[in-house]
């Protein structure tokens, strides 16, 4: 009897070769279970419709649910990841891109919203190798350290820019019949309109000296100085 048990008991070896054989079977789908897939898989599931979005300048088609942000689809779905989820709350502008010319929180866009409007990302501001003036000057002027807020900081540096152009006051701005030209543009007035982009890093020096390179303004020593006293605008 113990003879036969034995000899009924497969080795080791050819045993754990059989489990692994049926296992492959088991997992490798066959070209038509492949194909089905595939198919599948190109298909819009339940809930999702077609999308048309343009970003950086090129239209691009998504099936998604009407839920999906921007965000999620630009990193998700097209690979632009140079926006980053922060908070995803709306709080700390790390998602921060440009829709028609405006700066936006991607995470709270939906993203079935911005259908016949420009997207434009920080993968977007360089062309080719050349890069935005903004951009040229967070580097000049160190305005980063981790790096993981920059792209919202240079979008809305970006979007800032041409809010002075178009003559849009702050809620600093003493005269509100006459806005800031951007080669009189105060600190007061860049600190407050970056205020809406965090700096877990507190790289905010930097971040004003690159907007103020790019005003045509000398930008301040790279040295900080300690702030005893708030300007006078902050305090109106």
């Amino acid at each position: 009897m113990e003879d036969k048990t034995r000899a009924e008991i497969t080795s080791q070896p050819g045993f754990l070769g059989q489990v692994l054989t049926a296992g492959t079977a088991i997992a490798a789908p066959s070209s038509l279970s492949q194909a089905t897939i595939a198919k599948e898989a190109s298909q819009s599931s339940p809930g999702e419709i077609n999308v048309k979005l343009t970003v950086n300048g090129e239209q691009q088609t998504l099936d998604l649910e009407p839920r999906v942000t921007l965000l999620d689809a630009l990193r998700d779905r097209l690979g632009l990841v140079g926006s980053k989820k922060g908070c995803d709350h709306g709080q700390c502008g790390a998602c921060t891109v440009l829709i028609d010319g405006e700066r936006v929180y991607s995470c709270l866009a939906l993203a079935v919203m911005q259908e016949d409007k420009a997207i434009v990302t920080i993968e977007g501001l360089a062309k080719g190798d050349t890069l935005h003036p903004v951009q040229a000057a967070f580097i000049d002027n160190d305005g980063f350290q981790c790096g993981y807020c920059t792209p919202g900081q240079i979008c809305a540096s970006v979007a800032l820019l041409d809010e002075v152009k178009r003559g849009c006051a702050s809620v600093v701005t003493p005269d509100l019949t006459l806005p800031p030209h951007l080669a009189e543009l105060s600190e007061a007035e860049i600190k407050e309109r970056l205020s809406g982009n965090l700096c877990r890093c507190s790289a905010y020096n930097g971040i004003v000296a690159a907007v103020q390179q790019v005003t045509g303004q000398k930008p301040p020593s790279s040295s900080a100085d300690m702030m005893v006293n708030e300007p006078q605008e902050m305090l109106r």
